[in-house]
């Protein structure tokens, strides 16, 4: 896979490309990075990317020159020339991100993020040449820098190889569709909190069935939302009745 981002802050993503699961996966070659700045492709001789919205108003918008020179470059200079990117506007009016886009994008070989900045980005980049807007949660940041993180994060780490544990990207919570079940470590008793004993037995099965029950009850205490009443199962309303009774 290769992600590309577009940022007038390009020196924000060193670290993060080179850092943990991102600079483990860019070393095996499972995926590209680059950030672009796109002040590079303004079109004056003063290279601003900005200017005053026609009709008045506060703050200032993104001119479209620079994102659509930049997002066209970044795809004629592509080493795959048969397969569209999806270019991904961050912006507080988009999709809501959740683990379904995540996983979605991570099936896509080319990735272009445009990190807005300023009061807002010029309407002809939305209908004309962004593939997705995407938003990270109902505030407002400074800019799409770390909304890009968030994305290329929850991405990458679902890419084969990216993590040491295959396993572990698919029990994640929303992944499975339910919040992750507890875990524990050692050591087996810390200051008189002792692990559930079903997880020391040794016994795969009644593992397995505590994973699934705790999981389920989780997700009942915390996301309540995420559980479809007509898809659980007779062990799954029984459990949820426990629950209730317990509370």
């Amino acid at each position: 896979m290769r992600i590309d981002v577009l940022t007038l802050f390009p020196e924000m993503f060193g670290s993060f490309f080179e850092a943990s699961i991102m600079g483990k996966a860019q070393e095996k070659g499972i995926v590209q990075f680059q950030a672009v700045n796109f002040r590079s492709f303004s079109t004056n001789k003063h290279q601003t990317v900005d200017d005053y919205p026609y009709g008045g108003g506060g703050g200032m918008v993104l001119k479209p020159e620079p994102i659509f020179g930049a997002v066209e470059n970044l795809v004629s200079a592509s080493d795959r020339p048969a397969a569209s990117p999806r270019v991904i506007l961050l912006c507080p009016q988009g999709e809501p991100y959740h683990q379904r886009k995540a996983e979605e994008l991570s099936r896509e070989e080319h990735l272009i993020l445009v990190c807005g900045h300023y009061e807002g980005y010029d309407e002809r980049i939305r209908e004309h040449l962004v593939t997705d807007e995407i938003s990270i949660g109902d505030y407002v940041l400074t800019g799409g820098e770390i909304p890009a993180m968030t994305i290329i994060d929850s991405v990458v780490r679902l890419l084969p190889g990216a993590l040491g544990n295959e396993s572990s990207a698919i029990t994640d919570s929303h992944s499975t569709g339910r919040l992750e079940y507890p875990h524990y470590t050692r050591p087996a008793v810390y200051r008189d909190w002792a692990v559930p004993d079903v997880l020391l037995s040794g016994h795969h099965e009644r593992i397995e069935e505590w994973r699934q029950k705790e999981s389920l009850r989780r997700t009942w205490q915390r996301r309540r939302e995420m559980i479809n009443p007509d898809k659980l199962t007779k062990a799954e309303k029984s459990w949820i009745a426990e629950f209730e009774r317990e509370t």
